[in-house]
C-alpha cells in the first residue's frame, strides 16, 4: 500500500498538474477568443462527468473541475453537447439569444475561436521557452566537429575533427541541436553536407546509419547517426526579446521534427511503438518531475507543441475538423449539412478513439503490463 502511495506520488500527482494546467491554457484560449467575440460561455470544465466542485463567475459561467481529469472542454451557449460538433439550429432563439449563440457568430469568428486553442497552446510554449531562455538559458552548443568515431558514416563521408557544419540538405545549421535534430529523422538517407575547413567550404556526401536505441522509458525506436561529437557546450542567457524569437524558432522546429516523425510512423519509417498515450506521459512527467523545475518547464512546453498539432489535425471532434468544416463552408457558401456533420463526427470521433486504444495498449506493453497479465494467466 505504501509503494503504490509513493508511486502515486511520484507519477499521477506531477501527470495531473501538469495535464490540468495544458489543458486550462488550451481551452482558454477558446474561452478568451469567444467572450471577445461576444460569446455567452455556459461552462468551463477541467476534466470531464460529474463535477466535483466549481462556481459562477458574473457572466454566468460555470467555472468546474470534473471527476475524469483527462482533458476539459468549454461549452458555449446553444451547443447541443460540449464538443460544439453539431450546431443547434434547429432552437428558437430569441434575436437577444442569437446575439450571444457561438453558431450564429460570423464564419471569421467562429473559425478564430475555434483556432484559439491550438493556438494557446503555441503561444504557452513560446512564453515557457522564453523565460528559460532569459533565466537558465539555451542550450547552445557550436556546430564544430570534436572527435570522428572509426568506422562511422561521418568518416566514411570524409568528415574531420575541426570541421565546422554550415547546413545539411541545404538547411542551415547554427547549433550542434540543429543539426542532430535532422540527422536522427533520417536514418539511412544520403545527406549532403557542406563544412568550412581551413578557411574553404566543403561539400560532403554521408549517409546517416541507422541505430536502434532504447531510452529509459523501455521505448525501442530508431534514429540516425553520423558518428561524431560536438566540441563543447554551453547555455547562453537570451535578453527578453531575443529569447522570444529564439523561443519561437524552438517552437517551430519542434513542431516541424514532430508532424515529420509521425509522418514517418504513417509512412512505416519508424516504428509505430514509438506512439505513447497517457500511460506513458504519466511515466515520463513522473521522471522528469524528479529532474527539478527546468526539466519539468521543458516537457510542459514540448507536450504543449504537441497538443496544439494534434489538436489541428483535420479530424472531425478535434480542432482542425471543425477548421475543415469551416473552409467547406467558405467554398460552398453555406454549411455543409447536418447528416454530413453528424456523420463526419461520428468518423472522426471512431478515429480518435481507435488512436487512443492503440496508444494506450503500446503504453500497456512499453510498460510491461501486459507481461505482467500473461504471467498470472499461465
Amino acid at each position: 500500500m505504501l509503494e503504490f502511495l509513493t508511486h502515486g506520488l511520484t507519477y499521477i500527482v506531477p501527470f495531473l498538474v501538469i495535464l490540468t494546467v495544458l489543458v486550462f491554457v488550451h481551452e482558454f484560449g477558446h474561452y478568451f477568443i469567444a467572450r471577445r467575440n461576444g460569446v455567452r460561455v455556459e461552462v468551463f470544465s477541467i476534466g470531464f462527468g460529474p463535477e466535483m466542485f466549481g462556481w459562477r463567475d458574473r457572466a454566468g459561467t460555470r467555472w468546474k473541475f470534473s471527476t475524469v481529469p483527462l482533458g476539459g472542454y468549454v461549452k458555449m451557449f446553444g451547443d447541443s453537447d460540449p464538443s460544439s460538433g453539431l450546431p443547434a439550429r434547429s432552437l428558437a432563439l430569441a434575436p437577444a439569444e442569437r446575439n450571444v449563440s457561438f453558431h450564429y457568430k460570423r464564419l471569421g469568428q467562429r473559425a478564430a475561436i475555434v483556432a484559439a486553442g491550438p493556438a494557446a497552446n503555441f503561444l504557452f510554449a513560446v512564453l515557457v521557452l522564453a523565460v528559460l531562455f532569459t533565466t537558465y538559458g539555451q542550450p547552445f552548443t557550436p556546430p564544430e566537429v570534436g572527435q570522428v568515431q572509426p568506422g562511422s558514416a561521418a568518416q566514411q563521408g570524409g568528415v574531420l575533427p575541426g570541421d565546422v557544419i554550415l547546413s545539411i540538405d541545404g538547411r542551415a545549421v547554427e547549433r550542434f541541436e540543429d543539426l542532430q535534430q535532422i540527422v536522427r529523422l533520417n536514418p539511412g538517407v544520403p545527406m549532403s553536407v557542406v563544412v568550412r575547413r581551413d578557411g574553404r567550404e566543403q561539400t560532403l556526401r554521408v549517409t546517416p546509419s541507422r541505430t536502434e536505441l532504447s531510452d529509459r522509458f523501455g521505448n525501442h525506436y530508431q534514429i540516425g547517426l553520423l558518428g561524431i561529437t560536438h566540441s563543447g557546450m554551453d547555455y547562453v542567457k537570451r535578453d527578453p526579446a531575443n529569447a522570444i524569437i529564439q523561443a519561437g524558432a524552438e517552437t517551430w522546429g519542434l513542431s516541424v521534427s514532430t508532424l515529420k516523425a509521425m509522418w514517418q510512423i504513417v509512412k512505416g519509417t519508424r516504428a509505430s511503438g514509438e506512439l505513447g498515450g497517457p500511460l506513458r506521459i504519466a511515466q515520463m512527467s513522473g521522471e522528469v518531475a524528479q529532474g527539478g523545475i527546468v526539466a519539468v518547464l521543458w516537457f510542459m512546453a514540448v507536450l504543449s507543441i504537441n497538443l496544439g498539432l494534434i489538436n489541428l489535425f483535420p479530424v472531425p471532434v478535434l480542432d482542425g475538423g471543425h477548421l475543415l468544416f469551416y473552409a467547406a463552408e467558405a467554398v460552398r457558401g453555406k454549411p455543409l449539412g447536418q447528416r454530413a456533420q453528424e456523420y463526419g463526427f461520428r468518423i472522426g470521433l471512431a478515429l480518435v478513439l481507435t488512436l487512443m486504444v492503440f496508444a494506450t495498449w503500446n503504453d500497456l506493453v512499453h510498460l510491461r503490463i501486459v507481461e505482467f497479465v500473461r504471467s498470472l494467466v499461465t
